[in-house]
């Protein structure tokens, strides 16, 4: 039986997904708050967390033109860089231009309530097991049964297991334009030259790829062997007023951080090594021997949380480290903040140093994938090798000690964001590829 998931505009007050949420309308054309129309097999809808059948009211018809008929296809909704991207895109669409619906292998998550609250559809085809076992291969013709019985014009995958499903299941039900999409350097062991062969033979089958930042975009043409012409780059977009406010009280973030807190901020998951969070506290031990008024904020969670905070422990740091968690209120911490620090091991264009650039914060950053391609070494911000904990705390002290230097990079940063990595950017860039369908 095909399960399809429904969703409709529900009232929501969790402040978990501030950074999608103040991107959502307080209402949408009726296109964008259909209902699912497959009673018949048993479809079933969620509200809030829960599931239950759904009435026999098949709900308000889902007009099929002009506006373009567009599906979202993401790995889940969970809190993260890629996640936020695609909702931020898909709450901002004209909804006089565009029908938006958005599919996830697995539709729990934060990033649920926007989507709800916009009336935006939300379809679930879970991956239980490996994309190549039966349950896959089922899965990717529910979706490809899905996409043609919809009529979508655009399918657009955001991430590795979307691109999986999503882009073959749309070429078999026939659409006109099917985007894939690369954010990382696939680095990761797990990229295997059979399973590099199997991402290339998807990315080739997509009207485009999308990089979101050159690096990537060199990563697929040398080492995927894709045509450059195949690869178009479009950087993250940034929602900037919600950026670059007043200083915030810095006092709720905790009793020990007062005005004179030289307070330095990492924001990232903590779910593999590649973030170089171990990097930042081996850097911490040297900046805070030098400064005795600095101290460190780590917003994330992950698996790798319980080893940093052991790490912390070993290094005598407790009462300079402060774990944050995830938090919905990023800007709002970002306010309070004295200085971003971005220790990545690799990068494709990493939302949290935008999102600092943004803030008004001066950064330092290590030279990895793309985050050369906003941060001039010296001009926008300092550049470092990663690996290199010495080295970093030398950036971090420089920056702590001359206030000028630091003013004047954050203020070159934010103007350089504004220019390169606004969210209406990217809409309009989206738009003239989805248009293509037309």
């Amino acid at each position: 039986m095909q399960r399809t998931y429904a969703v409709t505009a529900t009232p929501h007050t969790s402040s978990t997904t501030g950074q999608a949420e103040s991107d959502a309308r307080a209402s949408r054309s009726p296109s964008q708050q259909a209902l699912s129309q497959n009673q018949a097999s048993g479809a079933i809808e969620v509200s809030s967390t829960r599931v239950q059948k759904e009435s026999g009211s098949s709900g308000p018809e889902i007009p099929s033109k002009p506006a373009v008929r567009v599906l979202h296809v993401v790995d889940n909704l969970e809190v993260g860089g890629t996640e936020t991207q695609m909702v931020q895109v898909a709450l901002r669409l004209d909804p006089h231009s565009y029908y938006v619906a958005v599919a996830a292998l697995r539709a729990d998550g934060p990033l649920n309530g926007p989507l709800r609250n916009a009336g935006i559809r939300i379809i679930e085809f879970p991956k239980r097991h490996a994309m190549l076992s039966f349950q896959g291969i089922y899965q990717l013709i529910r979706m490809a049964l899905f996409i043609r019985r919809e009529k979508f014009d655009v399918v657009h995958a955001h991430d590795l297991w979307a691109n999986l499903m999503a882009v073959p299941a749309a070429r078999l039900a026939g659409v006109p334009v099917v985007l894939s999409s690369q954010r990382n350097l696939a680095h990761a062991p797990w990229y295997t030259p059979f399973r590099k062969n199997l991402i290339r033979r998807i990315h080739l089958l997509a009207t485009l790829v999308i990089a979101n930042s050159g690096a990537v975009k060199q990563i697929l043409t040398r080492d995927f062997r894709i045509p450059s012409d195949h690869v178009h780059i479009l950087h993250n977009g940034l929602d900037l007023a919600r950026f670059g406010q007043p200083n915030s009280n810095r006092d709720r973030l905790h009793p020990k951080v007062d005005s004179n807190t030289k307070l330095v901020i990492n924001v990232a998951n903590m779910n593999s090594e590649v973030k170089g969070h171990a990097t930042l506290i081996e850097a911490a031990r040297k900046v805070c021997s030098a400064d005795p008024q600095a101290m460190f904020a780590l917003v994330g969670d992950g698996e790798e949380r319980a080893r940093l905070e052991e790490q912390v422990r070993r290094t005598g740091l407790e009462a300079r480290f402060l774990f944050l968690g995830r938090r919905g209120d990023v800007p709002e911490i970002l306010s309070c903040c004295d200085l971003f620090v971005l220790p990545s091991q690799a990068e494709g264009m990493p939302n949290a140093l935008l999102e600092a650039m943004a803030a008004g914060l001066p950064v330092v950053a290590t030279s990895v994938g793309g985050v050369p391609e906003v941060v001039q070494d010296g001009v926008d911000g300092l550049l470092i090798p990663p690996h290199s904990p010495d080295t970093l705390a030398e950036a971090i002290l420089r920056l702590l000690r001359d206030p000028e230097l630091a003013h004047r990079l954050a203020l070159n940063g934010q103007n350089r964001v504004s220019l390169l990595c606004t969210l209406d950017r990217q809409i309009k860039k989206l738009e003239q590829i989805y248009n293509r369908s037309s």
